[in-house]
């Protein structure tokens, strides 16, 4: 370990993320807060992100590392801006139930979330609206989504087993479920040129597939 432990936290930590040119790290506890963290120095950045109103579940930089964007018990969606750690975008609150992942689009215009009421939604930053309709087909709870490299397409794992990518500009699922974990899908990614995904499951497996052939 380098140095640590980081011990502001006064609940479990569920999410971590280096901001692009690692220099900093975002966390979200149960303690309903976010912290952003000097990594040189191990010391926390101001004063903790205080604004949710249930436990905080997923965090992720924005890709100019200027904002994080959080997902909480609370069923919203909220945008700080790193420097002066205010809320700057949000409440979002279309969700219905708790928040589970959150992420930015590559180009950070854009944000997708999914939640355990069964929906995946991706959303205008600048305009604090969600884009179109919620993406959700017959599926069970979303627990991870991930944008592709390109922002086109959207990664989500689900509590019925499956993992399913979807059309951002179409609103669709592209092709059928992604079939082969036993347990729920905890965990998904994409490759960095956007043909692979990787999932993992309480099946105690990761799975790699191949985007091109859904």
């Amino acid at each position: 370990m380098v140095g640590g432990p980081l011990l502001e936290h006064k609940g479990s930590v569920t999410s971590v993320a280096f901001s692009p040119n690692g220099k900093h790290i975002a966390s979200g506890s149960w303690d309903a807060t976010v912290r952003i963290w000097e990594v040189e120095t191990q010391k926390m950045v101001g004063g903790a992100l205080r604004g949710h109103r249930g436990r905080v579940t997923s965090v992720a930089f924005s890709p100019d590392g200027k904002r994080v964007v959080s997902g909480s018990w609370d069923q919203t969606v909220k945008v700080w801006d790193v420097e002066t750690q205010e809320m700057v975008r949000g409440p979002l609150l279309e969700h219905t139930d708790i928040v589970t992942s959150v992420a930015f689009s590559p180009d950070g215009k854009r944000v997708v979330s999914g939640s355990w009421d069964r929906a995946v939604r991706v959303w205008d930053v600048g305009m604090q609206a969600m884009v179109g309709r919620p993406l959700r087909g017959r599926t069970d709870y979303v627990t991870s989504v991930a944008f592709s490299p390109d922002g086109k397409r959207v990664v989500s794992g689900l509590g019925d087993r499956t993992v399913r990518i979807w059309d951002t500009e179409m609103q669709d699922v592209v092709g059928g479920p992604l079939l082969g974990h036993t347990r729920v899908v905890t965990s998904v990614a994409f490759s960095p040129d956007g043909r692979r995904v990787v999932s993992g499951s309480g099946d105690r497996t990761a799975r790699i597939w191949d985007t091109a052939k859904t």
